[in-house]
Parts: C-alpha cells; structure tokens; sequence
C-alpha cells in the first residue's frame, strides 16, 4: 500500500470513532460499495495503518480513581541497561503508558491505580525498584479535559 486516498482516511477516520462498524455500515458512510470497502480496511490492517480494535474502558467504574504521571529518571542512560527498563515496564499491567521523553528524565509513565494508598505502596514497592531508576516524580491528575484515542487525519488531505 502506497499512499492513502480520500476513502482509506475516510475509512480510518469513521473507524477510529466506531470500531464496531459492520462492514455494510463503513461502507455506506465512506461512499463506497461492500466488498471493495472491505478490500480496502484488509489492506489498512495489513500495511499497518490499523494496529488493532479494543474496546476503552471507563477507568472509574473499573475502580481505578488515580491516574498518575511519573517522570523516572535513569541511573544510566546506556541502552542495555534502559532496555531493561523498558521490559520491567512492559510487564506492569498498572503502567499504561510509558514514553522516552526529551528534557528531564528519562520516561514518563501513566500509571492507573485504585486510590492514593495504592498508589503510594505502588510506587515504594515496585516503582523505584524498577532497574536503573535513580528517582522519580509524580503528578496527579485532577480531572480530564480531553482524552482523545482518535487522531487527527486532516494533514493528509492536503
């Protein structure tokens, strides 16, 4: 798959706010018919413009009341020793999201936790003893503004 015409960004954009679409219904709202509509959403998956579906879940009601950001800073910032990081950080399912970032530290975490003391206890037991963390900083958020999954398509189209 080469470049991406009007119907592909049509496709991944109606894609991105409803998963759930049948194939019918993409169709019909990207202007075209079944079968190439399909063609075409196959061939976004297998180019990797499509990585996958999933269903979001309210953090909330599954109990999960802070979310917080920490910034980890590197004892050492040798690759073997941050690839290491970055598998124990793969395997906390309480990490959502972690990213290298520029500037201070090293990474900065989204961690999702029940409440503050599990938090607190999540971060004394497992968070600074994460290999290489020389320290760590954390901020709490204290309401959502915007989250946003989809992303801006609008560049493409120029």
């Amino acid at each position: 798959m080469q470049a991406l015409d009007k119907f592909d960004i049509a496709i991944l954009n109606e894609l991105q706010n409803n998963g759930r679409l049948t194939n019918a219904e993409l169709a019909s709202r990207v202007g075209l018919s079944a079968a190439p509509c399909w063609r075409r959403v196959r061939a976004l998956e297998e180019a990797g413009f499509i990585t996958g579906y999933r269903a979001e879940l309210c953090r909330e009601k599954m109990g999960l009341g802070v979310l917080a950001f920490v910034r980890l800073d590197a004892e050492r910032n040798r690759g073997d020793v941050l690839r290491q990081m970055e598998t124990a950080i793969q395997k906390i399912p309480e990490i959502v999201s972690c990213h290298y970032i520029s500037g201070s530290g090293t990474f900065e975490l989204q961690v999702v936790c029940p409440d503050l003391v599990e938090f607190s206890r999540f971060a004394r037991e497992v968070l600074i003893n994460l290999p290489n963390v020389k320290d760590l900083h954390t901020s709490f958020s204290l309401g959502q503004v915007k989250a946003a999954s989809a992303l801006p398509l609008g560049h493409l189209l120029r």
